[in-house]
C-alpha cells in the first residue's frame, strides 16, 4: 500500500458564520494568523523538502474553519496555489473540512475543478436540540443533504463528530455515530469536548452548568463508537484533538485546556482498551485454568496490546492470574491478533514437581 503524506495548512475560523459554545478555533489550531497564499507555498515547499518517501500519495489538507465559508475569491487563490503543485504531480490532491450549511452544487463543481478529493463535514452531534444549544447554526437536515451532494459528485466523504456536548449523553452520540453509519462516510474523526479558555463553554463549566466527561468516560464512549463504526468498515482517522503547545494538560500552565478528558495518547487508550477487550474474550473461550498465554499480534499493534503504562497486561495479570508472553509477527494483518495457551496450571504444578525430584 503506497504511503500517505498530508500537509496540514489551518484555515482558522475563516468562513464561520458564528462561534460555537466549545469553540475557539485560533486556539485549538495554534493558529493566531489568517493564511495567505504566499502561507500555503511555503508550508506545501517545507514538507515536500523533509518527506521521506518520495513517490508516496501527498494531499493537501485545509483545516479549521469552513472552507467553502471563505470568501470565494481567497478561496480560488488558495486552491490555485495547490493546483499548481498538482498540475506538475508534485502534490496528489487537496482536501477540505467546513459544514454542512456551505454545501452546494456550485461550490462543489469549484472544488472539482481544482483537484479537490476529500471533504469532510464538521456534524459535531445528529441531534438538532443539542446543535442548538452549542449555537452550531446548522441542522441535521443539512448534514443529510450536504453528505448526499458530496457523494453524489463523487468526493471522498468524511465527516467529524463530538462527543460529551452539553446536555448529550451517552445515548445521544452513540445515535449520532448511528445516523452517520445511514450517511455512508469513508472516514471519521471524533473529539470528545473539551473545555478551552476564552469560550462560552468555559464560563458555563465555571458556573457547573457544564460537566465534561471523565477521562474514563471519555474513552469507553469513544471505544463503543469505533466498534459501530468499524464494523462498517468506516475508518476512524483520529480520535481527541492533535496536541500543540496549548492543546495539553490543564495542569501546564502554557494550556489553553481548562478542563476535560486531555491526553497526550487519547487514541492510544481507546485502542488498547478494544484491545484489551479482544484478548480478554479469547481467554475466557479457553476452557482450562490457564497459567501462561502467548499474544502475537502485528509489531505495529504491540503498544495497544501492552497497554498505556502496561495498564492491559496488569489488568490482566490481576483478573486472571496469568502472564503474558507478547510475540511478534510481521505477517500478521494489523486487525488480527491470535492468543494461544503456552501453560496451563497443570504443566506449571507438573515442572514444579520435576524440579523437586
Amino acid at each position: 500500500m503506497k504511503k500517505q503524506y498530508i500537509i496540514p495548512i489551518f484555515v482558522p475560523h475563516l468562513g464561520c458564520p458564528n462561534d460555537c459554545t466549545f469553540c475557539n478555533q485560533k486556539k485549538i489550531s495554534g493558529q493566531l494568523k489568517n493564511i495567505t497564499e504566499k502561507d500555503v507555498q511555503e508550508t506545501i515547499e517545507f514538507y515536500l523538502q523533509n518527506f521521506k518517501s518520495k513517490d508516496a500519495y501527498k494531499e493537501v489538507a485545509f483545516y479549521g474553519g469552513s472552507f467553502t465559508g471563505i470568501e470565494e475569491e481567497l478561496q480560488e487563490k488558495l486552491l490555485q496555489t495547490v493546483y499548481e503543485y498538482i498540475k506538475v504531480k508534485k502534490i496528489d490532491g487537496i482536501r477540505i473540512s467546513t459544514r454542512p450549511d456551505y454545501i452546494d452544487k456550485p461550490t462543489l463543481k469549484r472544488l472539482r475543478k481544482y483537484k479537490v478529493k476529500t471533504i469532510e463535514l464538521g456534524v459535531q452531534s445528529t441531534n438538532n436540540y443539542i446543535l442548538k444549544k452549542c449555537k452550531r447554526g446548522h441542522t441535521y437536515e443539512d448534514v443529510i443533504k450536504a453528505s448526499k451532494l458530496i457523494r453524489r459528485y463523487r468526493f471522498k466523504l468524511g465527516h467529524q463528530m463530538m462527543i460529551g456536548l452539553p446536555e448529550s449523553t451517552e445515548a445521544d452520540d452513540i445515535k449520532t455515530a448511528k445516523d452517520l453509519i445511514k450517511l455512508k462516510p469513508k472516514i471519521v474523526r471524533i473529539y470528545p469536548v473539551l473545555v478551552i479558555k476564552d469560550t462560552e463553554l468555559e464560563q458555563e463549566y465555571r458556573t457547573g452548568e457544564f460537566e465534561p466527561l471523565t477521562l474514563n468516560q471519555a474513552v469507553e464512549r469513544c471505544k463503543e463508537i469505533c466498534y459501530l463504526f468499524g464494523r462498517k468498515r468506516i475508518k476512524v482517522i483520529r480520535i481527541g484533538l492533535q496536541s500543540t503547545e496549548t492543546i495539553t494538560s490543564p495542569n501546564k500552565e502554557t494550556s489553553e485546556v481548562v478542563a476535560g478528558p486531555y491526553h497526550e495518547t487519547f487514541r492510544q487508550l481507546v485502542e488498547s482498551s478494544m484491545y484489551y477487550d479482544t484478548i480478554e474474550s479469547k481467554i475466557k473461550k479457553i476452557n482450562s485454568k490457564v497459567k501462561e498465554v502467548e499474544i502475537i499480534v502485528n509489531p505495529q499493534n504491540v503498544n495497544n496490546v501492552v497497554g498505556y503504562k502496561k495498564e492491559n497486561i496488569n489488568k490482566l495479570k490481576e483478573m486472571y492470574d496469568i502472564d503474558i508472553i507478547i510475540k511478534q509477527d510481521i505477517k500478521h494483518s494489523l486487525d488480527k491478533i491470535d492468543v494461544v495457551v503456552s501453560k496451563i496450571h497443570k504443566d506449571f504444578i507438573d515442572e514444579k514437581e520435576k524440579v523437586k525430584s
